[in-house]
C-alpha cells in the first residue's frame, strides 16, 4: 500500500498549522504518559494504523513499559492504570465516538473527580488533535514507519 498524496507538500500552510496546534497541546497541564495513552487509545478506535504505530513508538521512547502498551485496548479490565489514566481514557473515548446523546454528565462527573477543570479543557484539545490526525492519515492511507527517521521513532528499536 502506498500513500494516496502527500497532504504536507500539497497543504503546507494546514500542516503547518494542524502541527503547531499538536504541539501547543501537548505544553498543557496533562501528563506527557497520559498523552502517549489518550493518543494510542483514539487512533486504536479510529483504526488508524499509520498513528498508532507512531505514538506506540514514541512512548516506548518515553520508556512507557510494553506490557502497558499491550493492555490499552483493554485497560477498563486491567490493573495497570491509574484512576487518572482510567478517567484520560475514558474521556478519550467518549470523544472519539461520540455518543448520540452527547458526553453524560455522569462521565463528567468521573472524570472530575480525577482531574481539573483546566486538565479537561486541555486534555480535549489533545483529544482534538489526534482525531485530527488519524482523519487525515486515514484519508491519504499513510504509511505506518514511513515517518520514523524524520520524528526520530527510528530510536524506539521497534520494527
Amino acid at each position: 500500500m502506498s500513500q494516496r498524496l502527500n497532504y504536507a507538500q500539497l497543504s503546507p500552510e494546514h500542516f503547518k498549522g494542524l502541527m503547531a496546534f499538536s504541539n501547543e497541546v501537548r505544553k498543557g497541564s496533562i501528563e506527557p504518559s497520559i498523552l502517549d495513552l489518550v493518543d494510542i487509545r483514539a487512533s486504536q478506535l479510529n483504526g488508524c494504523t499509520f498513528c498508532l504505530d507512531m505514538h506506540s513508538k514514541e512512548a516506548t521512547i518515553h520508556q512507557e513499559r510494553p506490557l502497558r502498551l499491550h493492555h490499552i485496548a483493554s485497560w477498563r479490565d486491567s490493573n495497570l492504570f491509574s484512576a487518572r489514566e482510567r478517567a484520560a481514557l475514558a474521556w478519550t473515548e467518549a470523544l472519539t465516538k461520540l455518543p448520540d446523546t452527547g458526553v453524560s454528565d455522569e462521565l463528567y462527573e468521573q472524570v472530575r473527580e480525577q482531574l481539573s477543570e483546566k486538565e479537561i479543557s486541555d486534555l480535549t484539545f489533545q483529544i482534538m488533535s489526534i482525531n485530527a490526525w488519524n482523519r487525515v492519515s486515514i484519508a491519504v492511507r499513510a504509511v505506518p514507519g514511513s515517518a520514523d527517521k524524520a520524528y526520530g521513532l527510528d530510536k524506539a528499536g521497534l520494527v
